[in-house]
């Protein structure tokens, strides 16, 4: 494939913008009431980064497809950004959630569901113990601090343009020259992440050994297989590597499930046999409703608990007033027993893997110097062409133009993709026919291209 034609592109993306605008002019005049009471008219602040000069207001969800308040219907391959990776409104779920909000939601006391989902975590992801939250980005914040407790370590060890929500030590990168900078965009830092944090390219096993060796670093924590850079997959034995290194040197590892959930039942760690010392995970677990959880060894339990003060439980950084509440309990145990199951996954891997195929078909039919990559029910199509081996290669072939026309395109033509990156998500609410409309459109797109 020539060289894309940028003044083509800037051109093809005007008229993308223009159709867009026609097709959604209840969702403008909403965001321009919005604008009135909300910053930059949105909810939450990256929302105006969504493809379209305005983002699209919903009406409803139901399984793998929402309509809009213009009428639009659209399948929807974000899910949520995996947080409705269950599809929307999964039956089990709704009916625990009506069941239980009569029943009351929070009381800062636990139910007998509790400990059903304590005994399932313990099924699936093989570590004895577990504690709740209502974000991965908290489950991670609590297994650092219990970390550092722990080990009297002041630092952390990330990999270069990781994914663990807001936790402020894991916005830090590399630059250009292999320095590690605080993260760009990474707004009003508490403190340089340079002073608590250390950052390393993921599959390097030799750096690995080298920050490691300081005996200065709490835990690692890392996603096990990166999924917020594109797709990358770690490099055989690397997971060996690095569960060896960390119990050389005396530190704890910290898987973070919160994507790679979408391997299997028990996430990349059961597929894949890892034995991490903490796991952390959240978003889909119920079923929508905000809940997380962290889980750890019966060491690491040991330990935490001696040096635990009773009275110091309640203020140490550790927990939340809504942490636990009985409705997220009720969704979770609701997800886990009916909707996370083997049969979910084994339904939506399939479909994955047609989406992943015609992607391929496309690529290899216009002979594009493009590659998709797939875990689970996940896949992601990346505009390089070769598997990016670390963060670093993977960002240094980000197209945000490209990216941005390959989304509203979609978008206009009934198709959410996750914002930011060209991911997709299958639910088993997905059909084969929405899987081929996305190859359709895909490669309508391309067709613009070349």
């Amino acid at each position: 494939m020539p060289a894309i034609n940028r003044e083509k592109l800037k051109n093809l993306l005007k008229a993308e913008e223009a159709l867009f605008l026609k097709t959604h002019p209840k969702s403008f005049d909403l965001y321009q009431r919005a604008r009135k009471s909300l910053h930059g008219g949105v909810p939450m602040l990256w929302m105006i980064r969504w493809a379209g000069t305005f983002p699209i207001f919903a009406k409803e969800a139901k399984g793998a497809h929402f309509t809009d308040v213009d009428g639009n219907d659209y399948i929807d391959f974000c899910l949520g950004d995996t947080g409705a990776m269950t599809g929307h409104g999964p039956e089990s779920t709704v009916q625990a959630i009506s069941e239980q909000i009569q029943k009351g939601i929070t009381l800062m006391l636990p139910f007998e569901d509790v400990i059903w989902v304590g005994e399932e975590l313990q099924r699936r992801f093989k570590l004895p113990f577990w504690q709740f939250a209502l974000t991965a980005t908290d489950a991670n914040r609590f297994a650092l601090r219990m970390a550092r407790h722990i080990t009297g370590r002041s630092r952390i060890l990330v990999f270069n343009y990781c994914y663990h929500g807001s936790v402020d030590e894991t916005l830090i990168s590399l630059d250009e020259e292999g320095t590690p900078m605080s993260r760009s965009g990474n707004l009003g830092p508490q403190i340089d992440p340079r002073e608590t944090s250390k950052v390393i390219e993921f599959n390097d096993i030799a750096a690995l050994e080298t920050a490691l060796s300081s005996r200065e670093v709490a835990a690692v924590l890392a996603e096990p297989v990166m999924t917020n850079i594109g797709i990358i997959h770690p490099s055989p034995g690397y997971h060996e590597a690095l569960r060896e290194l960390t119990r050389k040197y005396g530190t704890y590892l910290i898987i973070d499930e919160t994507h790679t959930i979408c391997t299997g039942p028990g996430g990349y760690t059961a597929s894949h046999g890892l034995q991490p010392d903490f796991l952390t995970l959240g978003k889909p677990l119920a079923g929508g409703v905000p809940a997380a959880i962290y889980g750890f060894t019966e060491e690491v339990s040991k330990a935490f608990a001696a040096k635990l003060s009773v009275d110091d439980s309640d203020a140490g950084g550790i927990g939340g007033t809504l942490a636990g509440n009985a409705l997220s309990i009720a969704a979770m145990k609701a997800t886990l027993q009916n909707v996370l199951t083997e049969e979910f996954y084994s339904k939506a891997i399939v479909l994955q893997e047609q989406f992943t195929a015609g992607v391929e078909g496309v690529i290899k039919e216009f002979e594009l110097p493009w590659i998709v990559k797939q875990l689970g029910n996940r896949s992601e199509y990346w505009f390089r062409p070769r598997p990016p081996k670390n963060g670093g290669e993977a960002h240094a072939a980000i197209d945000p133009e490209l990216d941005r026309y390959m989304h509203l395109f979609a978008l206009n033509r009934g198709i959410l993709m996750t914002p930011f990156h060209n991911m997709a998500l299958i639910s088993p609410e997905t059909t084969p026919a929405d899987v081929d409309h996305h190859t359709k459109v895909f490669r309508d797109a391309v067709m613009t291209l070349v």
